[in-house]
């Protein structure tokens, strides 16, 4: 499961003292157990899927607090950050490419928005990026 694999990673940055990494995983925990939390309060179960959409979020906000420091010209900090990003792109699953997701589509009887939206989100969740589904469905249309 990627949770114990980022907890063994958060301990090996403690032991290497490295603070980037040390901060990313920190940030990452406390936002697994509070998906964690409210998953019990709903009677469901974490799963890995759940905690790779949690890093792609995390990605997209690194990527904005990285965007917001090139343009105040804070170098050092750029490269935390896109240090953090890589580090959590290890944890992601392998994402679709856009022949792949105009393949899956074009295996769809109903090609609305909404079932196709649903299609990807039921079965490839946290496996592909939404966006570029969204894309690749408006060339069908």
């Amino acid at each position: 499961m990627i949770e114990e694999q980022i907890k063994k990673a958060n301990i090996e940055a403690i032991k290497n003292k490295d603070h980037v990494a040390r901060a990313f995983y920190s940030v990452l925990m406390n936002k697994i157990l509070l998906e964690t939390i409210a998953k019990r309060e709903k009677g469901a179960v974490l799963v890995d899927a759940d905690i790779a959409t949690i890093i792609q979020k995390m990605i997209k906000e690194l990527t904005d607090e990285k965007e917001n420091y090139q343009k105040a010209g804070n170098e050092e900090e750029v490269k935390n950050i896109e240090r953090q990003i890589e580090i959590a792109s290890t944890y992601l699953p392998k994402q679709m490419t856009r022949e792949e997701i105009q393949v899956e589509i074009s295996k769809l009887a109903d090609k609305t928005i909404g079932n196709v939206m649903k299609h990807f989100k039921t079965n490839f969740a946290g496996r592909v990026d939404m966006r570029l589904v969204q894309e690749v469905l408006k060339e069908f249309v």
